[in-house]
């Protein structure tokens, strides 16, 4: 049995030379299964809710041929890896639908820091109780998947001194989100941003994981983790998600985990400093991601978010293979031996590649990563 899992990838359209150029209004105008972003520069295509990772492959890999194929017939465009304007114009807002006021909000309040590309990984869970629980768990451990995930060291040509600059940037909204200790904490805490004005909607819940659902904040069935950086390698995505699934699988079999009740922090303002040593952990893991040294939320001791994860991996590995997905969840140990992708483009720039010559370097290296996936995996599995 395998819970049900779903992907919303945000990518940069561009040039072969690694410079960004908003596409979106035409792709989603001829593609269908695309949808614009506020800013023209970046297109987003969402998965469909699948339990077995196989098919997940597919999913996140076709989409992304077709719209290449279709890029290629506007002119010499393609798909650029990344998470931040790398190279692009970090000044102007290229507006991808100027009618819609929403977008004006969001040009006015928070600017070029919120143009970024990004993964979102949904994951099915029916009972409102139990997904807060998972909320819960996954909002103190998601540092752990940005240090994964980082792959923004570069803005507007120059590299920033942090691993996930995207992370850095992004304007987390409301400022301070709770740890929320039940559904109705949940709905209550939801009106009262709404009524406040510090959420213009229900989607305006910018923070690393938050319940989504039908009607939300009434109707959840899934946990979104926001946080991840693009990660274009699909087998290194599906990695952190297995790690992601097993972790919540461990908790659905073990409800101690739950920060709230498991935590040897002082019980009278425990949910408090959950939330404050999670927030400093994501500040640390977006600047040194898998070498950041993060507080551990179980009792506050310091330890490298690459310990971390494989003390993690090593808990939920048993889990993993009872459920029958531990081979997608191996390639988490080749993650952790090679760094994160940020950290492999500051190894280079340390080296003396050029900015601009790593990330033409990664666009062609996630073409031909595709192109082997499409032929060697989806093609035999339709069949």
């Amino acid at each position: 049995m395998l819970l049900s899992k779903g992907f919303e990838v945000e990518m940069y359209t561009g040039t072969p030379q690694g410079d960004i150029v908003g596409l979106s209004d035409k792709i989603v105008a001829d593609l269908e299964g695309f949808v614009r972003e506020p800013d023209s520069r970046n297109v987003e295509y969402t998965t469909a809710p699948l339990c077995n990772y196989d098919r997940l492959l597919c999913a996140l890999v076709r989409p992304r041929r077709i719209l290449r194929n279709y890029l290629q017939q506007l002119g010499d465009y393609t798909l650029l890896p990344g998470s931040t304007l790398s190279l692009g114009d970090t000044k102007h807002f290229y507006r991808s639908d100027p009618q819609n006021p929403y977008h004006t909000y969001i040009e006015q309040t928070y600017g070029t820091d919120v143009v970024t590309a990004s993964i979102h990984i949904n994951v099915g869970i029916a009972d409102p109780e139990q997904l807060m629980q998972a909320i819960r768990l996954v909002r103190v451990e998601a540092p752990l998947y940005l240090a994964m995930s980082a792959s923004s060291p570069f803005l507007g040509g120059e590299v920033t001194g942090y691993h996930s600059t995207r992370w850095h940037l992004f304007p987390k909204t409301p400022a301070y989100v709770p740890l929320f200790e039940s559904h109705r904490h949940f709905i209550n805490w939801t009106e009262e941003q709404l009524q406040k004005g510090t959420m213009q909607n229900v989607r305006h819940l910018w923070s690393s994981v938050r319940p989504n659902g039908d009607r939300r904040p009434y109707n959840l069935n899934r946990l979104e983790l926001r946080i991840c950086d693009l990660m274009v390698n699909p087998i290194a995505l599906l990695a952190v998600t297995a790690l992601l699934e097993a972790r919540l699988w461990q908790l659905l079999e073990n409800p101690d985990l739950d920060p709230l009740q498991h935590s040897e922090l002082p019980a009278t303002r425990r949910a408090e400093d959950l939330v404050a040593l999670s927030d400093e952990n994501e500040i640390q893991a977006a600047h040194h991601s898998l070498d950041a040294q993060l507080r551990h939320w179980k009792d506050g001791r310091l330890i490298t978010a690459r310990d971390w994860i494989e003390q993690l991996y090593q808990e939920v590995w048993p889990i993993a293979k009872k459920h029958g997905f531990s081979c997608f969840l191996s390639p988490v140990k080749k993650l952790l031996r090679e760094g994160s992708t940020a950290q492999q483009w500051v190894n280079l720039s340390q080296q003396g590649w050029e900015t601009r010559a790593i990330v033409q370097h990664a666009i062609q290296k996630m073409e031909q990563q595709e192109q082997e996936f499409e032929d060697q995996i989806c093609q035999p599995l339709v069949a």
